[in-house]
């Protein structure tokens, strides 16, 4: 995987993505709203809308706000209109930025995230100029923890999944996008513990930084994610661990 899942990964473990719960669960009632008014407020017909029930509900959202996203997005009950947008820039030595962002107010999001590159040494691009460098895969995290990998590998093969990789202490289990649900269920009935399972953008090659640039990008990376409107930030950096760990500490 990128630098971006190792980043991603280090924060999880030291706890620092879901430090504001409510700012957690703002983003988490969005996707739900929208994946909602897309296909329907069924969750068995709906996969989108399974995927981020599940995902709220391992983050301990209370099922009656998962219940009022689901009405929201259904049009039960009244709400904000949420819509949909992917920003594309470059960040410092060229790093590709993809911002998957759900908004109200595209002319507030855009204004913010034009900002927040220009004050991390990148700039915002136009539509498509670095979406062709990710492919649109389903990831799963599974702590090492003792699990042996051909147990892993065996039970996400098994399920249909398209490749399994090593990341320090982490198993990365990789899937097409339509099978993400059925390899998660896999693991589950195999007992095999995750602490991630979302669609993903995994970028085909990737941009080795040093520490200067390093700590420009995660500080982009870090302030497009606490923005209420971004569901998602992938970029292609490879930095190497040590700087990772330092910039976590």
């Amino acid at each position: 995987m990128s630098g971006h899942s190792k980043w991603h990964n280090i924060r999880l473990r030291k706890g620092k993505q879901d430090a504001e719960r409510g700012k957690t669960f703002t983003k988490l009632a969005r996707e739900i709203i929208v994946a909602a008014k897309e296909g329907g407020g069924n969750a068995d017909a709906n996969i989108r809308l399974r995927i981020s029930v599940q995902k709220a509900r391992e983050a301990s959202m209370p099922a009656d706000n998962i219940k009022r996203a689901i009405q929201r997005g259904t049009g039960e009950i009244e709400g904000a209109i949420y819509e949909e947008v992917t920003y594309e820039g470059y960040g410092p030595a060229g790093v590709a930025v993809l911002v998957q962002c759900l908004t109200d107010n595209r002319n507030r999001t855009v204004a913010d995230v034009r900002s927040y590159f220009s004050k991390c040494g990148g700039n915002l691009g136009e539509s498509g100029c670095v979406g062709w460098m990710f492919d649109s895969r389903g990831i799963i995290s599974i702590p090492k923890d003792g699990l042996d990998e051909d147990t892993v590998m065996m039970a996400a093969l098994d399920a249909g999944a398209e490749d399994i990789r090593t990341e320090d202490d982490t198993y990365e289990v990789i899937t097409q996008p339509d099978n993400l649900q059925n390899v998660r269920q896999s693991l589950s009935d195999a007992g095999i513990p995750f602490t991630l399972a979302e669609l993903a953008m995994i970028p085909k090659n990737t941009v080795k930084l040093g520490e200067k640039e390093a700590s420009q990008i995660l500080r982009l990376v870090d302030m497009l994610e606490d923005h209420d409107d971004v569901q998602h930030v992938f970029a292609n950096f490879d930095i190497p661990d040590d700087i990772l760990e330092k910039a976590a500490s």
